[in-house]
């Protein structure tokens, strides 16, 4: 199965969220209809970034990683084609 790591942007105020699924245009017709509480309140949300990794286990590293950063600068240069 593919699994993808993921960062939405809030089209409402620019807010980030970073998560990792098997299918992310259904997951982001989930947080824009307000099933996730974390992100309800910013809706709507767009696909910024999106990335392939090798498994599920890699896919669910990679999210952490990213969010360990807690740099809102770090996942602006993954958007821009950065690593």
């Amino acid at each position: 199965m593919n699994y993808f790591t993921y960062i939405l942007e809030s089209e409402l105020n620019g807010r980030y969220y970073v998560g990792s699924c098997q299918d992310v245009p259904a997951r982001l017709k989930r947080h824009n209809e307000g099933a996730t509480p974390s992100t309800k309140p910013y809706r709507p949300w767009r696909v910024a970034w999106t990335q392939q990794p090798d498994c599920k286990e890699a896919a669910l590293r990679r999210e952490r990683e990213i969010k360990r950063m807690k740099s809102r600068q770090y996942i602006e240069r993954l958007i821009a084609g950065g690593k």
